[in-house]
């Protein structure tokens, strides 16, 4: 696995475990950005990040809303069932059995 690949798969899994945070199971794709930093030093700017949240709605891990230029993603039961590792989601780095 290249470098790049690496990367995106640290951050869809950081984005996965930031929404399964909030009791709401939602964040803006401007919390995500910032926390993708804060937990990984990954910084990469809001359209790259958008680009993640897009990859994870089409496999079903999350869905989108779109009011303005911020997207909002909510966590589903299938990226929930990664996060608890019921499930393995090849293109999202695996959670440790603790959930860290």
């Amino acid at each position: 696995m290249d470098m790049a690949q690496h990367i995106r798969e640290d951050a869809r899994l950081i984005i996965l475990k930031e929404l399964g945070k909030q009791v709401d199971e939602r964040l803006h794709s401007g919390q995500l950005t910032a926390a993708i930093f804060a937990y990984g030093g990954i910084d990469r700017e809001r359209e790259w990040v958008h680009g993640e949240l897009d990859w994870l709605a089409e496999i079903g891990a999350v869905t989108l809303a779109r009011p303005g230029s911020v997207v909002i993603a909510t966590l589903t039961e299938k990226g929930a069932r990664h996060l608890r590792r019921a499930i393995a989601i090849e293109g999202i780095s695996r959670p440790s059995r603790g959930g860290e």
